[in-house]
Protein backbone atom coordinates (compact mmCIF):
# COMPACT_ATOMS: atom_id res chain seq x y z
CA UNK A 1 0.00 0.00 0.00
CA UNK A 2 1.63 3.41 -0.78
CA UNK A 3 1.74 5.87 1.82
CA UNK A 4 -1.36 7.90 1.97
CA UNK A 5 -0.40 10.99 1.14
CA UNK A 6 -1.87 12.70 -1.97
CA UNK A 7 -1.55 16.23 -4.12
CA UNK A 8 -5.32 16.04 -5.87
CA UNK A 9 -5.43 18.86 -8.34
CA UNK A 10 -9.18 19.95 -9.17
CA UNK A 11 -9.52 20.73 -13.07
CA UNK A 12 -13.12 22.35 -12.77
CA UNK A 13 -11.48 24.58 -10.31
CA UNK A 14 -8.56 25.70 -12.39
CA UNK A 15 -11.05 26.20 -15.22
CA UNK A 16 -13.84 28.04 -12.74
CA UNK A 17 -10.58 30.42 -11.71
CA UNK A 18 -9.57 31.68 -15.41
CA UNK A 19 -13.30 32.54 -16.13
CA UNK A 20 -13.23 34.55 -12.93
CA UNK A 21 -10.31 36.05 -14.78
CA UNK A 22 -12.33 37.00 -17.95
CA UNK A 23 -15.33 38.25 -15.90
CA UNK A 24 -13.20 40.86 -14.34
CA UNK A 25 -11.89 41.83 -17.92
CA UNK A 26 -14.44 40.63 -20.70
CA UNK A 27 -12.27 42.37 -23.25
CA UNK A 28 -9.02 41.16 -22.65
CA UNK A 29 -7.57 38.47 -23.88
CA UNK A 30 -6.00 36.21 -21.17
CA UNK A 31 -2.82 34.63 -21.16
CA UNK A 32 -2.63 31.64 -18.01
CA UNK A 33 0.46 31.64 -16.41
CA UNK A 34 1.56 28.11 -16.08
CA UNK A 35 5.89 28.51 -15.27
CA UNK A 36 7.18 26.57 -12.22
CA UNK A 37 5.39 23.28 -13.69
CA UNK A 38 1.51 25.58 -13.47
CA UNK A 39 2.45 26.19 -9.74
CA UNK A 40 3.10 22.91 -8.81
CA UNK A 41 0.10 21.58 -10.35
CA UNK A 42 1.79 20.61 -13.35
CA UNK A 43 1.81 21.36 -17.32
CA UNK A 44 -0.53 18.14 -18.58
CA UNK A 45 -2.82 19.33 -15.96
CA UNK A 46 -2.81 22.95 -16.74
CA UNK A 47 -3.44 22.37 -20.63
CA UNK A 48 -6.97 20.63 -19.61
CA UNK A 49 -7.37 23.87 -16.81
CA UNK A 50 -6.76 26.21 -19.02
CA UNK A 51 -8.11 24.84 -22.67
CA UNK A 52 -9.97 28.06 -22.69
CA UNK A 53 -7.10 30.48 -22.34
CA UNK A 54 -5.80 32.67 -25.31
CA UNK A 55 -2.50 32.39 -24.42
CA UNK A 56 0.15 30.03 -21.60
CA UNK A 57 3.06 32.36 -20.33
CA UNK A 58 6.05 31.08 -18.73
CA UNK A 59 9.80 31.50 -18.29
CA UNK A 60 11.38 28.12 -18.75
CA UNK A 61 12.34 26.99 -22.55
CA UNK A 62 11.95 23.15 -22.00
CA UNK A 63 8.70 23.66 -20.74
CA UNK A 64 7.87 25.61 -23.84
CA UNK A 65 8.83 22.91 -26.20
CA UNK A 66 6.78 20.60 -24.13
CA UNK A 67 4.06 22.48 -24.53
CA UNK A 68 4.01 22.71 -28.39
CA UNK A 69 4.87 19.05 -28.00
CA UNK A 70 1.93 18.15 -26.33
CA UNK A 71 -0.20 19.89 -28.66
CA UNK A 72 -0.80 23.10 -27.43
CA UNK A 73 -1.06 25.17 -30.66
CA UNK A 74 -2.22 29.05 -29.72
CA UNK A 75 0.38 31.51 -28.49
CA UNK A 76 3.53 30.56 -25.60
CA UNK A 77 4.77 33.61 -24.02
CA UNK A 78 8.36 33.58 -22.40
CA UNK A 79 7.94 35.98 -19.42
CA UNK A 80 11.59 36.66 -19.25
CA UNK A 81 12.82 36.31 -22.55
CA UNK A 82 15.58 35.00 -24.51
CA UNK A 83 18.84 34.65 -23.01
CA UNK A 84 21.33 33.92 -25.60
CA UNK A 85 20.93 33.31 -29.69
CA UNK A 86 20.17 29.55 -28.96
CA UNK A 87 17.12 30.58 -26.88
CA UNK A 88 16.67 32.72 -30.50
CA UNK A 89 16.49 29.47 -32.36
CA UNK A 90 14.28 27.77 -30.38
CA UNK A 91 11.54 30.74 -30.23
CA UNK A 92 11.85 30.68 -33.70
CA UNK A 93 11.91 27.04 -34.35
CA UNK A 94 8.90 26.24 -32.24
CA UNK A 95 6.61 30.03 -32.47
CA UNK A 96 7.10 31.43 -28.82
CA UNK A 97 6.83 35.07 -28.32
CA UNK A 98 9.20 36.27 -25.72
CA UNK A 99 9.97 39.70 -23.46
CA UNK A 100 12.48 41.33 -24.24
CA UNK A 101 13.76 44.06 -21.50
CA UNK A 102 17.14 45.36 -21.42
CA UNK A 103 19.48 46.50 -24.63
CA UNK A 104 21.55 43.32 -24.38
CA UNK A 105 18.61 41.43 -24.91
CA UNK A 106 17.62 43.30 -28.10
CA UNK A 107 21.08 43.37 -29.57
CA UNK A 108 21.18 39.73 -29.52
CA UNK A 109 17.76 39.43 -31.64
CA UNK A 110 19.48 42.13 -33.92
CA UNK A 111 22.44 39.96 -34.56
CA UNK A 112 20.51 36.75 -34.30
CA UNK A 113 18.52 37.86 -37.15
CA UNK A 114 21.03 39.19 -39.20
CA UNK A 115 22.68 35.85 -39.38
CA UNK A 116 19.62 33.46 -39.34
CA UNK A 117 16.88 35.29 -40.21
CA UNK A 118 13.89 33.40 -38.74
CA UNK A 119 11.17 31.68 -41.34
CA UNK A 120 8.65 33.80 -39.07
CA UNK A 121 8.38 37.12 -37.62
CA UNK A 122 9.13 36.71 -34.18
CA UNK A 123 6.75 38.80 -31.70
CA UNK A 124 7.94 40.42 -28.77
CA UNK A 125 6.49 41.59 -25.85
CA UNK A 126 8.42 44.73 -24.98
CA UNK A 127 8.56 45.39 -21.05
CA UNK A 128 8.38 48.62 -18.92
CA UNK A 129 9.45 49.09 -15.53
CA UNK A 130 7.32 51.46 -14.08
CA UNK A 131 8.24 51.08 -10.57
CA UNK A 132 8.83 47.41 -9.30
CA UNK A 133 12.54 47.90 -10.36
CA UNK A 134 13.05 44.20 -11.29
CA UNK A 135 12.88 43.76 -15.10
CA UNK A 136 12.36 46.27 -17.81
CA UNK A 137 13.08 50.01 -19.13
CA UNK A 138 12.59 53.03 -17.71
CA UNK A 139 9.35 54.87 -19.35
CA UNK A 140 11.84 57.23 -20.58
CA UNK A 141 13.81 55.11 -22.42
CA UNK A 142 11.13 52.85 -23.73
CA UNK A 143 10.34 54.92 -26.86
CA UNK A 144 14.56 54.30 -28.03
CA UNK A 145 13.96 50.33 -27.06
CA UNK A 146 10.69 50.78 -29.07
CA UNK A 147 12.26 52.05 -32.03
CA UNK A 148 15.23 49.84 -31.90
CA UNK A 149 12.77 46.94 -31.88
CA UNK A 150 10.61 48.12 -34.62
CA UNK A 151 13.85 48.25 -36.70
CA UNK A 152 14.46 44.86 -36.92
CA UNK A 153 13.04 43.45 -40.00
CA UNK A 154 11.85 40.25 -38.62
CA UNK A 155 10.13 41.58 -35.49
CA UNK A 156 6.34 40.92 -35.90
CA UNK A 157 3.71 41.92 -33.40
CA UNK A 158 5.02 44.22 -30.12
CA UNK A 159 3.33 44.18 -27.40
CA UNK A 160 3.96 46.65 -24.66
CA UNK A 161 3.67 45.14 -20.95
CA UNK A 162 4.34 46.27 -17.27
CA UNK A 163 3.99 44.56 -14.34
CA UNK A 164 2.34 46.00 -10.97
CA UNK A 165 4.04 45.61 -7.69
CA UNK A 166 1.30 46.42 -5.31
CA UNK A 167 -1.94 46.06 -7.28
CA UNK A 168 -3.69 44.88 -4.10
CA UNK A 169 -3.35 47.97 -2.87
CA UNK A 170 -4.25 50.51 -5.53
CA UNK A 171 -2.81 53.31 -3.30
CA UNK A 172 0.05 51.62 -2.16
CA UNK A 173 2.12 54.56 -0.27
CA UNK A 174 5.44 53.64 -1.89
CA UNK A 175 4.67 52.42 -5.52
CA UNK A 176 0.50 52.83 -5.96
CA UNK A 177 -0.77 50.92 -9.23
CA UNK A 178 -2.05 54.48 -10.54
CA UNK A 179 1.47 55.40 -10.08
CA UNK A 180 2.94 53.09 -12.27
CA UNK A 181 -0.55 53.10 -14.53
CA UNK A 182 0.63 57.22 -15.09
CA UNK A 183 4.21 56.12 -15.99
CA UNK A 184 2.85 53.52 -18.45
CA UNK A 185 0.59 55.57 -20.01
CA UNK A 186 3.45 58.44 -20.55
CA UNK A 187 5.75 56.00 -21.82
CA UNK A 188 3.87 54.48 -24.20
CA UNK A 189 2.14 57.91 -25.68
CA UNK A 190 1.94 57.93 -29.43
CA UNK A 191 3.06 53.91 -29.35
CA UNK A 192 1.22 51.29 -31.60
CA UNK A 193 0.30 47.79 -30.62
CA UNK A 194 -1.75 45.85 -27.92
CA UNK A 195 -0.95 46.31 -24.07
CA UNK A 196 -0.55 43.89 -21.64
CA UNK A 197 -0.40 44.86 -18.21
CA UNK A 198 -2.76 42.85 -15.32
CA UNK A 199 -1.33 39.93 -12.85
CA UNK A 200 -3.85 38.38 -10.82
CA UNK A 201 -4.33 41.60 -8.41
CA UNK A 202 -4.51 43.83 -11.23
CA UNK A 203 -7.54 41.72 -12.74
CA UNK A 204 -9.43 42.10 -9.44
CA UNK A 205 -8.95 45.79 -9.55
CA UNK A 206 -10.29 46.22 -13.40
CA UNK A 207 -13.62 46.13 -12.17
CA UNK A 208 -13.61 49.72 -10.53
CA UNK A 209 -10.90 51.01 -12.25
CA UNK A 210 -12.71 52.13 -15.43
CA UNK A 211 -10.80 52.65 -18.70
CA UNK A 212 -7.61 52.81 -16.35
CA UNK A 213 -6.67 49.86 -16.33
CA UNK A 214 -8.30 48.67 -19.41
CA UNK A 215 -5.32 46.58 -21.87
CA UNK A 216 -5.57 43.96 -24.52
CA UNK A 217 -4.09 40.85 -22.33
CA UNK A 218 -4.41 40.04 -19.10
CA UNK A 219 -2.00 38.04 -16.92
CA UNK A 220 -3.36 36.33 -14.41
CA UNK A 221 -1.41 33.47 -12.26
CA UNK A 222 -2.10 33.02 -8.59
CA UNK A 223 -5.33 33.24 -9.08
CA UNK A 224 -5.93 30.63 -11.48
CA UNK A 225 -4.73 28.20 -8.91
CA UNK A 226 -7.22 29.18 -6.16
CA UNK A 227 -4.94 31.70 -4.07
CA UNK A 228 -5.31 35.01 -3.61
CA UNK A 229 -3.14 37.70 -4.65
CA UNK A 230 -3.93 40.01 -1.76
CA UNK A 231 -6.44 42.31 -0.43
CA UNK A 232 -9.16 39.90 0.34
CA UNK A 233 -9.84 36.03 0.60
CA UNK A 234 -9.93 33.67 -2.00
CA UNK A 235 -13.37 32.65 -1.53
CA UNK A 236 -14.41 36.54 -1.19
CA UNK A 237 -12.96 36.81 -4.75
CA UNK A 238 -14.95 33.70 -5.60
CA UNK A 239 -12.06 31.60 -6.26
CA UNK A 240 -12.35 27.57 -5.92
CA UNK A 241 -8.98 25.69 -4.21
CA UNK A 242 -7.32 23.96 -7.40
CA UNK A 243 -5.27 21.39 -5.16
CA UNK A 244 -5.94 19.70 -2.27
CA UNK A 245 -2.77 18.28 -0.10
CA UNK A 246 -4.39 15.46 2.25
CA UNK A 247 -3.16 12.16 4.06
CA UNK A 248 -4.25 10.58 6.95
CA UNK A 249 -3.52 10.10 10.78
CA UNK A 250 -1.02 7.32 11.44
CA UNK A 251 -0.52 6.59 15.02
CA UNK A 252 -2.26 8.60 18.53
CA UNK A 253 -0.34 9.52 21.31
CA UNK A 254 -2.21 10.00 24.69
CA UNK A 255 -0.28 12.28 26.30
CA UNK A 256 -0.35 14.24 30.06
CA UNK A 257 0.77 17.46 31.42
CA UNK A 258 3.63 18.55 30.96
CA UNK A 259 4.81 16.00 27.98
CA UNK A 260 6.49 17.18 24.86
CA UNK A 261 6.20 16.67 21.34
CA UNK A 262 8.60 17.13 18.58
CA UNK A 263 11.74 17.86 17.96
CA UNK A 264 13.28 20.20 20.37
CA UNK A 265 10.77 19.73 22.15
CA UNK A 266 8.96 22.80 20.84
CA UNK A 267 5.60 22.23 22.49
CA UNK A 268 4.89 21.28 26.24
CA UNK A 269 1.34 20.22 26.88
CA UNK A 270 -1.17 22.09 29.49
CA UNK A 271 -2.96 19.38 30.46
CA UNK A 272 -4.18 15.80 29.51
CA UNK A 273 -4.25 15.31 25.51
CA UNK A 274 -4.73 13.29 22.69
CA UNK A 275 -1.84 13.76 19.46
CA UNK A 276 -2.50 12.51 16.01
CA UNK A 277 0.44 12.05 14.14
CA UNK A 278 0.04 12.76 10.23
CA UNK A 279 1.96 11.18 7.15
CA UNK A 280 3.22 14.41 5.99
CA UNK A 281 6.58 16.62 6.54
CA UNK A 282 8.79 19.16 5.40
CA UNK A 283 10.12 16.64 2.37
CA UNK A 284 6.97 16.48 1.28
CA UNK A 285 6.72 19.76 0.86
CA UNK A 286 4.84 21.23 4.07
CA UNK A 287 6.38 24.10 5.38
CA UNK A 288 9.37 23.17 8.53
CA UNK A 289 9.25 26.96 9.76
CA UNK A 290 5.04 25.89 10.13
CA UNK A 291 4.41 27.08 14.28
CA UNK A 292 2.58 25.28 16.72
CA UNK A 293 -1.18 26.06 15.78
CA UNK A 294 -0.71 26.27 11.99
CA UNK A 295 -4.63 25.20 11.24
CA UNK A 296 -5.03 21.77 9.48
CA UNK A 297 -8.21 20.06 9.07
CA UNK A 298 -9.04 16.60 10.78
CA UNK A 299 -12.38 14.68 9.75
CA UNK A 300 -13.11 17.89 8.30
CA UNK A 301 -12.73 19.52 11.79
CA UNK A 302 -10.43 22.60 11.76
CA UNK A 303 -7.49 22.02 14.57
CA UNK A 304 -4.22 23.13 14.70
CA UNK A 305 -0.59 21.33 13.97
CA UNK A 306 1.71 21.37 17.56
CA UNK A 307 5.42 21.28 17.64
CA UNK A 308 8.46 21.24 14.96
CA UNK A 309 7.01 19.92 11.32
CA UNK A 310 10.07 16.70 11.13
CA UNK A 311 10.71 15.26 7.48
CA UNK A 312 8.04 12.57 7.19
CA UNK A 313 5.66 13.70 9.79
CA UNK A 314 4.13 16.33 12.17
CA UNK A 315 1.47 16.62 14.79
CA UNK A 316 -2.02 17.79 15.69
CA UNK A 317 -4.39 18.53 18.34
CA UNK A 318 -6.89 15.88 18.51
CA UNK A 319 -9.18 18.04 21.21
CA UNK A 320 -11.67 19.62 18.56
CA UNK A 321 -11.78 15.63 17.05
CA UNK A 322 -12.22 13.39 19.64
CA UNK A 323 -13.52 10.61 17.77
CA UNK A 324 -10.32 10.65 14.84
CA UNK A 325 -8.08 7.81 14.89
CA UNK A 326 -5.56 6.18 12.76
CA UNK A 327 -6.65 6.04 9.09
CA UNK A 328 -8.70 10.12 9.80
CA UNK A 329 -8.19 12.03 6.65
CA UNK A 330 -6.65 15.43 7.04
CA UNK A 331 -6.28 17.94 5.16
CA UNK A 332 -3.49 20.16 4.83
CA UNK A 333 -4.81 22.64 2.50
CA UNK A 334 -7.27 22.74 -0.24
CA UNK A 335 -10.91 21.79 -0.29
CA UNK A 336 -11.97 22.99 3.39
CA UNK A 337 -8.75 24.84 4.39
CA UNK A 338 -7.82 27.90 2.35
CA UNK A 339 -3.93 27.48 1.27
CA UNK A 340 -3.46 30.96 1.92
CA UNK A 341 -4.61 30.60 6.03
CA UNK A 342 -1.81 27.52 5.63
CA UNK A 343 0.71 30.09 4.49
CA UNK A 344 -0.41 32.95 6.56
CA UNK A 345 0.33 30.95 9.85
CA UNK A 346 3.70 29.65 8.40
CA UNK A 347 4.79 33.19 7.48
CA UNK A 348 5.12 32.66 3.68
CA UNK A 349 2.58 32.56 0.69
CA UNK A 350 0.35 30.61 -1.09
CA UNK A 351 2.53 30.42 -4.08
CA UNK A 352 5.24 28.77 -2.36
CA UNK A 353 3.35 26.32 -0.64
CA UNK A 354 2.08 25.10 -3.94
CA UNK A 355 5.62 25.17 -5.96
CA UNK A 356 6.75 23.65 -2.95
CA UNK A 357 5.20 20.19 -3.22
CA UNK A 358 7.96 17.25 -3.70
CA UNK A 359 8.02 15.13 -6.24
CA UNK A 360 7.54 11.90 -4.30
CA UNK A 361 4.23 13.09 -3.23
CA UNK A 362 1.26 11.00 -6.02
CA UNK A 363 -0.65 13.83 -8.12
CA UNK A 364 -4.13 12.67 -8.56
CA UNK A 365 -7.04 14.78 -10.43
CA UNK A 366 -10.72 14.71 -10.39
Amino acid sequence: MPRPITATVHIASMQHNLERARACAPGSKAWAVVKANAYGHGLERALRGFAAADGLALIEFDNAVRLREMGWTKPVLLLEGWFDAADLATMARHDLNGAAHCMEQIALLEDFCARTPPARPLNVHLKMNTGMNRLGFKPEQFGAAFARLRAIPHVGEITLMTHFANADEANHPCVSLHQQLRRFAEGTAGLPGPRSMANSAGVFQMPGMGDALVSDWIRPGIMLYGGTPGGRTAAEYGLRPAMTLASTLIGVQDIQAGDFVGYGSRFEAEGAMRIGVVACGYADGYPRHAPTGTPILVDGVRTRTVGRVSMDMLAVDLTPVPAAGVGSRVVLWGEGLPIDDVATAAGTIGYELMCAVAPRVPVLED
